[in-house]
């Protein structure tokens, strides 16, 4: 269920995505506001669920996390129960930081950061392989980041404005 934004909280949600160490004072100066609406509309969107979190993103190469692998996942039986215990299984491993239910030849796809090769070998031997639900894994070894964003593409909502 989509919610309605006007132009003002498309702004503050265009800052916020790009800096959310920013004051509530220095995100109503870039958007126009006083401080107390803007708090007001920021506050909204979290209880409406539009911000679902603040978070700080780490650099993956400086804390030697530079590994980095795509895996198509085929279960054996991908059915409702079985796709429920994956699911809840994946949730308990931090090297799979995203994982997508996908159409076609495989069930999931998942993105994986570990420190190297060896690192990601034991994943997949220990954990993901170790699995029964698994019948096919496979990898694609990511060789750089051509773009690398958490950042949502505002401009395809009808209330946003072009970027501050």
């Amino acid at each position: 269920m989509s919610i309605k934004l006007d132009s003002i909280d498309a702004k503050i949600l265009h800052v916020i995505q790009n800096d959310a160490a920013l004051s509530v004072a220095e995100i109503a100066d870039k958007v126009g506001l006083s401080s107390s609406p803007c708090w007001r509309r920021i506050k909204r969107m979290e209880e409406d669920g539009i911000i679902k979190q603040r978070v700080t993103r780490l650099s993956r190469e400086k804390l030697g996390l530079d590994f980095e692998v795509f895996v198509a996942v085929k279960l054996a039986m991908p059915n409702k129960d079985n796709m429920e215990k994956f699911e809840q299984a994946i949730q308990t491993m931090p090297e799979v930081v995203q994982c997508a239910v996908v159409t076609g030849a495989v069930d999931y796809m998942l993105r994986i950061v570990t420190s190297d090769m060896h690192a990601y070998d034991r994943f997949l031997r220990e954990k993901l392989l170790s699995f029964s639900l698994v019948s096919d894994v496979q990898s694609r070894i990511a060789l750089r980041q051509a773009k690398d964003t958490t950042a949502l593409p505002l401009n395809l909502i009808s209330s946003a404005v072009p970027p501050i």
